[in-house]
């Protein structure tokens, strides 16, 4: 999806000009991926953004950093402040997509980084929908794997890590499916390129457990929540390939994402091979909520006006 640009992007403490937020082209998280980022959406209601979980995407954002020994020149705090400034900045009267994001700088070169500085910074901009959630997607099943759990650790939102992603989204770009799944290393369901999964089979929600090398999504736990609330609880388990092609259902999950249905994969139709009534009831009820319209849901929203 092209970037639609705005006015401000905030780096290291500062609103810069969108053209001016520029990094040397020896950045270590450029030559070698050492960067932790989050993506959240903002939805446009009554003369304001709602930011979908924004705390939760911070704690993630600064375990990933933890996990990298990155130590952000910035309190979770300020990186609040930071994004709430920027929406107010650039005044995005719609739907919009935020990046915060910290990387290692210039300084060094090699495997090492502990002598390059961390850096922060946080992009805003109009963002539409990533996939179709009303149609639904086709897919298939990627022939790479998702990185193992002891090679790289999956749960942590690295730049680098979104290598294997681009592999899978890539071939199945080229072979005609709007998006691939992933396997993981033993050969169970693991995830979509940016998105988590889940099936449904006999009315029973599934999803593949953090164990299956996943990374562990916010919209994903959300969706864990809602049902739960709906008396539908989710049931983690490792799932096989083939539970793919008989299930009734099969939706994907993420920020950008949302709530978007499967409807075939590997060319085999997934139930009658349209959006299927659970998934269509999830997303009337999700979209209700990341919108600031459920009451029930408010501690998940953070209202900036504009």
């Amino acid at each position: 999806m092209a970037i639609r640009e705005v006015k401000y992007v905030w780096m290291n403490g500062s609103l810069v000009d969108w053209n001016d937020a520029k990094v040397h082209i020896l950045t270590h998280a450029l030559q070698y991926g050492t960067a932790v980022f989050e993506g959240l959406r903002a939805y446009w209601r009554d003369g304001a953004v709602h930011v979908f979980r924004l705390e939760d995407h911070l704690t993630r954002l600064f375990n990933s950093a933890k996990t990298y020994f990155m130590e952000i020149p910035y309190t979770k705090q300020q990186l609040r402040e930071a994004i709430i400034e920027l929406l107010k900045a650039n005044a995005i009267k719609e739907d919009c997509y935020i990046r915060p994001f910290a990387y290692r700088g210039y300084g060094v070169i090699g495997l090492d980084p502990s002598r390059s500085q961390v850096h922060a910074a946080i992009a805003a901009f109009p963002f539409g929908k990533y996939l179709d959630p009303s149609k639904g997607v086709s897919c298939c099943v990627s022939s790479w794997r998702r990185i193992p759990i002891d090679s790289l650790p999956p749960d942590a939102k690295a730049s680098g890590n979104y290598v294997n992603s681009a592999l899978a989204k890539m071939e199945a770009l080229r072979d005609g499916y709007d998006e691939a799944i992933f396997l993981d290393s033993h050969g169970y369901v693991c995830e979509g390129t940016g998105e988590n999964i889940f099936i449904i089979r006999n009315g029973v929600i599934h999803t593949p457990p953090i164990s299956a090398s996943i990374l562990e999504g916010i919209t994903r736990d959300s969706i864990m929540r809602l049902t739960q609330d709906m008396g539908k609880p989710v049931l983690e388990r490792m799932i096989t390939r083939n539970e793919l092609y008989v299930c009734d259902e099969a939706f994907f999950s993420g920020t950008a994402a949302e709530i978007t249905p499967i409807v075939s994969i590997d060319r085999r139709p997934v139930g009658n091979g349209e959006p299927g009534p659970i998934a269509r009831g999830l997303q009337a009820i999700f979209f209700k909520v990341v919108r600031g319209e459920e009451e029930r849901y408010s501690a998940w929203i953070t209202k900036v006006i504009i």
